[in-house]
């Protein structure tokens, strides 16, 4: 891989003939683990992980299956562990956990992750909730109409309040809108049911997601690993894959251009990503696609984490240069088929052949080709990948628990907010005071010491009353919300924000990115372009 590759810019994922190094300077190039189940795509992403964080570089991933949760814990003493490390040369080798932040988007096994309605737009929603191109059409005209009235659309309730009135007012609104039918509002009525049986009504709301929280680094300069509680989320595919989809775009969006770093500013492994593809209409995988080739300029990594190369357009495949392809199986035409094709990704080895060893590879054994340091893939190695420091497998219910309650983030999003917006104006019922979370400090100063149960430094102390930590809490405050805020007032909001919080000016802000979007892509621009919203408000 280059003499200037060493311990210092480079990750070691594993070793065959020599070792296989994944360079930092590269690794927002993007990348791709690719295998069948129980051939060791897991294990791999938690290697990568843990390299990542040790080097500084916050990660996300999602747990789908509860295993990696495990990346918070020491590894337990394992003879074969300790052999392995030998073989492949970590002369290091020691068992150590990793800094861990644990999300769920239910709030149930981690910080609740929320997104505003506003904040999802008309068509990363309409793909959530499976619209046809009428439908989302009118859930269009819907979000135009908050925007011209200054509605704010918040939650869930905001949202289904907001189709009631469109549903009220459609034969005025035809003249300026367009024609909307009440058939159609009752369906999309009837699939926001299904989206709320599936579990879905809690992602919507405040305090919404700053992405400030998931780039945290600790006092003694680790990267925390962000681990999305997914296996309750993935039951529902669509709204696994538009959530990570939606976050994708934020990112995109929010963070400014820096062009090659000496290491990514984040790595965001996606999980099961054949999901993000399938289905998918044509206009929004290029969007996807502009989007993966883009992001690697706001020094965000990619990796997508999937059962067969084939699963991913060659578009976005073609943007993924370093690849680690464990085995596949080759029993039927098909397979073999497949097989043939994620041999031809590779750069030939001639001490090989590579479609033959795809098949033959062992559990924990994979065929690996990085880029160098001067951005050439190198030639495909059969490798044994590296052994994980901390522990594989999943967590118990206390250690996630002391987890939780020891965080950076503290309860900043633990309590949800429900504040004046599209719900209370249109049942003519607005609240005038709002409960305000204050968000506490990601950690003490730099100079703290550091414990291995308190990576952050938070001061986290045992709980006497129980098992677990507690994490020092000031409460929330409360302040007066205004009913309509004047001209001096909403200047104010656009300009010097309040805290990341939307206000009644967001509607104006939201007006000029959908003209905006309009002007360079469509819909689906206008998707992905409203997440410039939080970018503006936020800062």
């Amino acid at each position: 891989m280059g003499e200037t590759t060493t311990a210092q810019n480079a990750i070691l994922v594993g070793r065959g003939d020599q070792p296989v190094w994944l360079n930092l300077s590269r690794a927002n190039r993007h990348g791709l683990i690719a295998g069948a189940t129980g051939t060791g795509k897991t294990v791999t992403l938690q290697v990568l992980a843990e390299g990542f964080a040790a080097a500084g570089v916050p990660v996300f991933c999602a747990d789908i299956k509860g295993d990696l949760s495990g990346i918070s814990q020491p590894g337990k003493p394992n003879p074969k562990l300790e052999q392995r490390a030998a073989a492949v040369g970590l002369a290091d080798f020691a068992y150590r956990p990793t800094p861990a932040v644990f999300w769920d988007v239910f709030g149930e096994q981690g910080h609740p992750i929320r997104a505003t309605v506003a904040e999802m737009g008309p068509v990363l929603l309409g793909r959530m909730l499976d619209l046809n191109e009428v439908q989302e059409g009118v859930l269009n005209v819907a979000f135009k109409l908050a925007d011209d009235e200054g509605l704010l659309l918040l939650d869930y309730k905001d949202l289904r309040a907001l189709l009631v009135y469109v549903a009220e007012r459609a034969d005025a609104l035809a003249t300026q809108y367009g024609n909307v039918s009440e058939a159609t509002i009752g369906t999309i009525q009837r699939k926001l049911l299904a989206l709320e049986q599936a579990g879905g009504e809690p992602f919507f709301g405040e305090p919404a997601l700053e992405l400030a929280d998931l780039l945290l680094v600790t006092p003694d300069g680790r990267g925390a690993v962000n681990v999305l509680a997914a296996d309750k989320l993935i039951a529902s595919p669509r709204l696994y894959a538009t959530f990570l989809l939606w976050l994708l775009s934020e990112l995109f969006e929010e963070l400014p251009e820096v062009g090659d770093l000496d290491k990514p500013k984040l790595v965001f492994f996606f999980d099961e990503a054949h999901l993000l593809f399938k289905d998918a209409p044509k206009p929004l995988v290029e969007k996807i696609t502009q989007v993966v080739r883009l992001i690697r300029s706001k020094g965000v990594g990619v990796y997508l984490v999937t059962q067969n190369p084939v699963d991913v357009p060659p578009d976005v495949l073609g943007q993924l240069g370093n690849r680690v392809q464990h085995a596949l199986r080759a029993f039927t035409p098909v397979e073999q088929r497949a097989v043939r094709a994620a041999a031809e990704t590779f750069r030939a080895n001639p001490k090989f052949k590579v479609e033959r060893a795809i098949t033959e590879l062992a559990v924990g054994e994979a065929l690996v080709s990085t880029l160098g340091p001067g951005g050439v893939p190198g030639v495909v190695e059969r490798a044994m990948i590296c052994p994980p420091r901390s522990r594989i497998g999943a967590i118990t219910p206390e250690e996630r628990a002391k987890n939780i309650a020891a965080s950076p983030i503290g309860a900043k999003y633990d309590t949800p907010v429900d504040r004046e917006s599209a719900y209370e104006r249109l049942q003519g019922r607005a609240t005038t005071v709002t409960a305000d979370p204050v968000p506490t400090s990601p950690w003490r100063e730099a100079a703290a010491p550091v414990r291995e149960d308190d990576p952050w430094g938070t001061g986290a102390r045992p709980n006497p009353a129980g098992s677990g930590y507690v994490q020092p809490y000031s409460p929330p405050r409360r302040r007066r919300q205004p009913a309509a805020p004047s001209a001096g007032g909403l200047l104010g909001e656009l300009l010097g924000g309040h805290g990341g919080r939307q206000g009644a000016g967001e509607a104006m802000v939201k007006s000029i990115a959908r003209s905006f979007g309009s002007q360079v892509g469509g819909q689906v621009g206008r998707a992905i372009l409203r997440g410039v919203l939080g970018s503006i408000l936020k800062r």
